[in-house]
């Protein structure tokens, strides 16, 4: 967005689309919602209620969806308007700065896993350990799975173990599908690493009926046999976010289980700042923009 390369993007806009905080007012056709409530936004911004996704209750995927920070002004402001249909809420128990990118990162795994045919006890991966990554070891990990984290370099295996992975695979010392049939096959592999050639190396450690769950879209393509899916049932699938209901469900989860992202806080005026630590893969795992005052 920041780069105007969004199809129909219109400019100037505010980015953000992982935002927490308190109403402030609501409109005169708004009756579930009062002041003060603590609320967020994610990706899903809105939908159009007419389309055949929204008749069939499907508002994620509504052909006239809204994109918070791309159709309209995000949240990296101390104010923003906010469709109340897209308004998650967020329980106590947890601080804005933390519930934010649970909006988005967070509800993107903890939705992907639960509509996962995984069952707990079954063989979990989650392919990389970045902002999306840590959360959906974590969730993984609270769900009841036999949770692998993968990633690379052997320097990873620490963190992996805080977030609560059972066990670590450093991909840079071989294929991670092989390492991953070694141990028993996958039933539902998470790809957080926007890399096809990973992508690719991990569809031989799908067990049968397992699906390679595709939550960041790589700019190199990942190709696939068709004998390596027809033989095992194999599935490789898109997942994109959630609607509203599904990030109030993430949130209440992560506070339920201390689920939390790790994050570095920067001050609204040092945006420019952030934005280029962010850029250069320098922030562990997520940057968040607080206002003045607003850490509770």
């Amino acid at each position: 967005m920041v780069e105007g390369l969004w199809p129909g993007l219109s400019l100037p806009r505010v980015p953000g689309h992982e935002v927490a905080g308190v109403v402030d007012a609501v409109g005169s056709e708004v009756k579930h919602v009062k002041p003060g409530q603590r609320v967020g936004v994610g990706w899903y911004g809105g939908h159009c209620g007419t389309c055949s996704a929204c008749r069939e209750g499907d508002f994620v995927l509504c052909e006239n969806g809204r994109i918070t920070g791309f159709t309209y002004d995000g949240g990296y402001a101390e104010y923003m308007i906010v469709p109340v249909e897209a308004l998650a809420f967020v329980p106590d128990g947890i601080s804005f700065a933390e519930a934010a990118p649970l909006l988005c990162a967070g509800v993107t795994t903890f939705n992907a896993l639960r509509n996962s045919e995984a069952r707990p006890g079954d063989l979990v991966a989650i392919q990389g350990l970045g902002g999306l990554g840590h959360l959906g070891v974590q969730f993984a990990r609270a769900m009841g799975f036999r949770t692998i984290a993968l990633a690379r370099g052997a320097e990873k295996a620490s963190v992996a173990q805080k977030l609560g992975a059972h066990e670590y695979v450093d991909t840079t010392k071989g294929n991670a599908g092989e390492s991953l049939a070694k141990m028993g096959r996958a039933r539902a592999i998470l790809a957080t690493a926007p890399s096809g050639q990973a992508m690719t190396d991990l569809v031989s450690g799908l067990g049968r009926n397992g699906s390679l769950i595709i939550l960041a879209a790589p700019s190199d393509p990942f190709t696939v046999t068709a004998p390596s899916l027809i033989m095992g049932r194999r599935r490789i699938q898109g997942w994109p976010s959630g609607q509203a209901s599904d990030s109030t469900d993430a949130v209440r989860f992560a506070v339920l289980q201390n689920i939390r992202p790790i994050i570095e806080t920067f001050p609204l005026h040092e945006v420019n700042a952030a934005y280029q630590r962010m850029l250069q893969g320098k922030v562990r795992f997520r940057a968040v923009l607080q206002m003045d005052g607003a850490g509770a």
